[in-house]
């Protein structure tokens, strides 16, 4: 494969060392014959991942089974070389968004997305406005265990869903709902809204249990519009939002807006209730994509912004528009904030950060790149048609100075979603292209696919890999077992610790194996796996 480094200049006033050592290890392609859309990619304990979008393709391609109506939930379950695990599609007879995934606390997936489909198909709730919250429950192996719809009379958009430390889950997206009526049994709609919309649109924050019963929800905007984008809980029990405003000071909105449109940061407690909001942005448009908090108990901010050093800004825009970063501390006030430029245009959708306190981001370029050349370091602004619209991978150090950067794609347009460090000390790239076989990419399934491509470290060793692990341990009703080694037939086999077997399966190559504990009483087990290639065993406590 020929693999092309464009490395990034720096958008900052004092230049860091780049590092050239980020090998393409494999490039992957997924979809039917028509169009796949990727919206978010997360690890898994087995050293996989798994790919959560929509798929509007037929059974062709490397797609499994029919499409439901127009665009469904589609997953793919990988193994770490990108090979299929599993896929899945849900979806009803109109269109179903898959935005969000996340593993859940047994082992499994919770998945958040919107719905237009009427009640029918996967769909086992009617639509209660335009478009509602969909969530389905997952066991590690793809199983549907449960599903909520969600929503008022108008529109509903989920963007971001995680899972909260007492087994259940927080939902943050967008409505333009008013309080919801009776239901159809006559009585107050607990899967409907609970208030009035304050304005055009709303942040709207649900809480679910473990089960998908709504706990509290919140509404949440000024008069105009606030699209929440991102949504996580904190290590105090609350939790913290961020997304775009521009509305001024109205409703529950305490701050103006200082251009067309800023950050609109939001930390709320536990019950729901805010304790403290930021507005931060120049004098143009400023868009939030990512937040999350950093283990000092700060946070990270990544969007885009086309402001000049104005207002809360004061790192100008380079062209167009750049990516824009802030660090924050615990209430909200700026650390450091940074821009980048690629291009006229740089999107950032994704930003995390890794056990070293170094951040990864994501994102893509919509014109011409600026690139520095390994031999002669010299600035320069290339049109490089092959270049535009290309998968952007940036990581810088804790204060924001850049590390490397990386671009990868095709002739064709590429949108990068996601950008995870993986197990192995590699990192994912996920997003949707509808590039030709070209450069960086050897296949095409239809118009629009899933694309994903890993990259190896050159500077970092592997890490030496346990045999067998269990996730989650300690556990309560199940725990899955995690082999990571090669082997095509053996048998997992629980025992107590007096050395009596309890239960025993066989196994045909699977690296994830869900073991039930629900009857077990309180104490340590172990389970050994026995294959034709090996065989390890690992203790799991019972909570």
């Amino acid at each position: 494969m020929h693999i092309k480094l464009k490395l990034g200049v720096l958008a900052m006033t004092i230049a860091s060392p780049l590092v050239f050592a980020q090998d393409i290890l494999w490039e992957k392609s997924y979809g039917g014959k028509h169009a796949e859309y990727l919206y978010d990619a997360i690890a898994t304990p087995d050293y996989g991942f798994i790919l959560a979008g929509s798929s509007i393709s037929g059974k062709n391609g490397n797609k499994e089974d029919k499409n439901k109506g127009d665009l469904d939930y589609w997953l793919w379950k990988m193994d770490e070389h990108g090979n299929l695990d599993w896929q899945k599609s849900f979806g009803g007879n109109k269109v179903d968004l898959l935005q969000s995934i996340a593993i859940t606390h047994d082992g499994g997936f919770i998945l958040g997305g919107t719905s237009a489909s009427d009640k029918g198909l996967d769909k086992k709730e009617v639509c209660k406005g335009q478009e509602d919250f969909w969530v389905i429950k997952l066991n590690a192996k793809g199983q549907e265990m449960w599903q909520k719809t969600i929503g008022g009379n108008g529109m509903e958009r989920l963007l971001s869903i995680a899972p909260t430390k007492d087994g259940g889950y927080i939902l943050g997206g967008t409505s333009s709902s008013d309080k919801s009526g009776k239901d159809e049994k006559g009585v107050d709609d607990v899967y409907g809204k609970s208030e009035d919309s304050r304005g055009n649109l709303d942040y709207w924050v649900v809480k679910l249990d473990k089960d998908g019963k709504v706990l509290w929800q919140k509404t949440l905007g000024g008069k105009y519009v606030d699209e929440l984008k991102s949504i996580s809980q904190t290590t105090d029990g609350g939790y913290i939002l961020g997304g775009y405003s521009n509305s001024p000071i109205s409703g529950d909105k305490t701050e103006s807006n200082f251009g067309l449109g800023d950050y609109w940061i939001v930390k709320l407690d536990e019950e729901g209730t805010i304790e403290w909001q930021r507005t931060l942005g120049g004098d143009q448009d400023d868009h939030l994509f990512a937040l999350s908090q950093t283990t000092d108990g700060g946070y990270i901010v990544g969007g885009n912004s086309n402001s000049g050093a104005t207002n809360s800004k004061s790192k100008t825009n380079k062209e167009g528009t750049d990516f824009w970063v802030l660090k924050l501390d615990k209430t909200g006030n700026i650390d450091w904030q940074e821009t980048y430029n690629y291009g006229k245009i740089d999107i950032l959708t994704s930003i995390v950060e890794n056990p070293d306190g170094s951040y990864l981001i994501g994102g893509y370029a919509q014109s011409e790149a600026q690139v520095k050349s390994q031999k002669s370091k010299v600035k320069s602004l290339q049109s490089d048609k092959e270049g535009i619209n290309d998968y952007i991978a940036l990581k810088i150090n804790a204060k924001g100075e850049e590390i490397w950067t990386q671009t990868v794609g095709s002739k064709g347009e590429e949108v990068m979603k996601k950008l995870l460090e993986t197990r192995d000390g590699g990192y994912l790239l996920a997003g949707t292209s509808k590039g030709s076989v070209s450069r960086d990419k050897n296949s095409v399934k239809g118009g629009y696919d899933f694309w994903v491509v890993k990259l190896r470290d050159k500077e970092r060793e592997e890490k030496a890999r346990i045999t067998v692990e269990a996730m989650p341990n300690p556990a309560i009703h199940f725990t899955n077992v995690i082999v990571n080694f090669e082997y095509k037939k053996g048998t997992a086999t629980l025992y107590d610790l007096n050395g009596r077997s309890l239960q025993s399966m066989e196994i045909t190559g699977d690296k994830t194996i869900p073991m039930e504990l629900s009857t077990l009483p309180q104490g340590i087990y172990l389970i050994e796996i026995r294959t034709n290639t090996q065989h390890g065993s690992v203790k799991v406590i019972k909570k």
